[in-house]
């Protein structure tokens, strides 16, 4: 039989309507019973400082770290706590170096991680906990109160001590666990390469928060890709110096910082949180080689007069959204020195997708770059299911180890999103050019995103919808040079009412995480939808912006 015809310039095989990835394979793992974190640890490297914390400059060198890890792992499995396979362990914390820690322990036993936005109000977390059932929860003193006041429900501290008056349900303390001597005739439950490693909660292509299962054969084949993309595999290439802007409860946070790097050798320099200058003396004091970001950073950065000093920062990798030309433009101009990569992923592809991985390929603007290895694409036109070629707009599914399993006790969602031979539908408008690099030209989904944070519109209209002054609603991405998008709301009051837009937007603003805030309030005597009732964002889209 003869194999089918790809095109080496874009990667598109006319036989099969798939578009393959330009960039060599990378070979995975085939051993069955292998965890993430026991395919990290015996990756060979040159490396000495694991962890850094920014503020303090405490350092993990990755022998503590492993160390650390085997310490937290038996004291999870034994009791009181003895969390077992398959049980389910909440991470609710802002960055710290203790993220990877417990993150790595976790999966190691064959638990499952879920995380969660330090910034969700205790309803949001509540609904999460609720769905995912934990059965531990890590968290810092300052977060206990956003933790339901179950008392069958016991919490890790991640602080070195306990103090009077802390919480009763506080069983330890991440210090006395890691204190703990790791049990080497602790019987360890084989775990899987297909089992579940993560559970981290994704608006998917539409309506509200659903766990993301992960497995970790995803995760294993992402830090190849991670190792792949940064030249860090075994054996190649010095450790280099990155710091963590990104939240690690997010998808790119966990599999670059709490995973994938730590099997390069490379040192990661944590911030607990965003600050521009905190960011930039982090930079110089640790001599930072790699700065992965989220677009509104870059375009501070870009805005900074004079320019920032950047030390001996060489990359700067964006993701998130798309960076226009004049931004990449004006970056650099500023920082000539500095080169600047993206990429493009979502929760359900455990990270990355496509990317840009030189200075080179970034030059081609507009770009989410090239599909990552061991990727296959397809475009596929939305209304008639056909798939389509080089430079032809639809919708982009994509296939590759790193995809997920499903979604958490919904089996609907799973079946709307994986097909059955496992094409993921990324519910994202894209096309592929003749030499095989992918643009995003829109969302069929229809979340919002804010500064890089998933916001589904349809969990601001039902909150909206319980106002008594409401009688309907839509919420729309208003774009926004500095935060990319934030939710719009267009209402219709109910007869009689006086109803502000300050009025609109403090009632949200009580109940949800900042990120989700609705910043800008317009009011109609309808809301346009279509013969089936569905909101025509798109109208309205284009109603709010015809004035920019």
């Amino acid at each position: 039989m003869t194999k089918p015809t790809v095109d080496p310039r874009s990667g598109f095989c006319p036989t099969t309507s798939t578009f393959h990835s330009k960039r060599a394979p990378i070979a995975l793992p085939s051993t069955p019973n292998l965890s993430v974190t026991a395919f990290l640890s015996s990756i060979c490297h040159n490396g000495t400082t694991a962890l850094i914390d920014a503020a303090s400059g405490r350092r993990i060198s990755f022998p503590d770290l492993w160390l650390s890890v085997a310490a937290v792992a038996t004291s999870l499995s034994s009791p009181p706590l003895s969390v077992a396979k398959s049980d389910v362990v909440l991470l609710l914390s802002p960055n710290s170096i203790h993220f990877p820690v417990v993150s790595l322990a976790v999966m190691s036993i064959g638990a499952v991680l879920t995380t969660t936005n330090p910034l969700n109000t205790p309803n949001e977390i509540a609904k999460q906990i609720a769905d995912s059932n934990p059965v531990l929860a890590f968290t810092t003193r300052d977060l206990v109160p956003k933790l339901p006041p179950r008392s069958d429900f016991p919490i890790v501290l991640l602080e070195d001590f306990k103090i009077h008056g802390d919480d009763p349900r506080i069983v330890r303390t991440i210090s006395e666990m890691i204190s703990t001597k790791p049990d080497s005739r602790r019987i360890k439950v084989p775990v899987d390469q297909d089992d579940a490693a993560t559970l981290l909660y994704s608006s998917g292509t539409t309506g509200a928060s659903k766990g993301v299962v992960s497995t970790h054969r995803n995760l294993i084949s992402m830090v190849q890709i991670i190792l792949k993309r940064f030249k860090l595999e075994e054996g190649q290439g010095e450790p280099e110096t990155f710091i963590c802007t990104v939240p690690m409860f997010h998808v790119y946070g966990l599999a670059a910082f709490a995973t994938g790097l730590l099997g390069s050798g490379s040192t990661v320099v944590v911030l607990s949180r965003f600050d521009l200058g905190e960011m930039v003396r982090a930079i110089e004091t640790y001599g930072a080689t790699y700065l992965p970001l989220v677009p509104p950073i870059l375009v501070a950065m870009a805005n900074q007069s004079p320019a920032l000093r950047l030390g001996r920062l060489r990359r700067v990798l964006s993701g998130g959204a798309p960076l226009s030309k004049e931004v990449i433009e004006g970056f650099r101009d500023k920082y000539p020195g500095v080169e600047i990569l993206q990429g493009y992923g979502l929760t359900e592809s455990t990270g990355i997708g496509a990317s840009t991985d030189s200075a080179e390929e970034s030059k081609r603007y507009g770009t989410a770059g090239l599909l990552s290895p061991n990727t296959e694409a397809r475009i596929v036109d939305p209304d008639s299911g056909k798939a389509l070629a080089v430079k032809q707009t639809g919708e982009l599914w994509i296939r590759g180890p790193y995809i997920m399993k499903g979604y958490f006790k919904n089996q609907e969602a799973t079946r709307s999103t994986l097909e059955s031979d496992g094409w993921l539908r990324t519910g994202d408008l894209c096309y592929i050019d003749e030499d095989g690099y992918l643009f995003v030209v829109d969302r069929l989904k229809e979340l919002i995103k804010y500064k890089g944070y998933q916001v589904p519109p349809a969990e601001l209209e039902a909150l909206l919808l319980t106002h008594p002054d409401i009688a309907d609603v839509a919420v729309i991405p208003f774009p926004d040079k500095e935060v990319g998008q934030f939710p719009m709301a267009y209402v219709v009051r109910k007869t009689g009412s006086k109803l502000s837009g300050n009025e609109v937007i403090k009632f949200v603003e009580k109940q949800v995480a900042p990120y989700k805030k609705v910043r800008r309030v317009a009011f109609v005597s309808a809301v346009p939808k279509n013969a089936s009732g569905k909101i025509l964002r798109k109208d309205l889209i284009k109603l709010a912006t015809s004035n920019l």
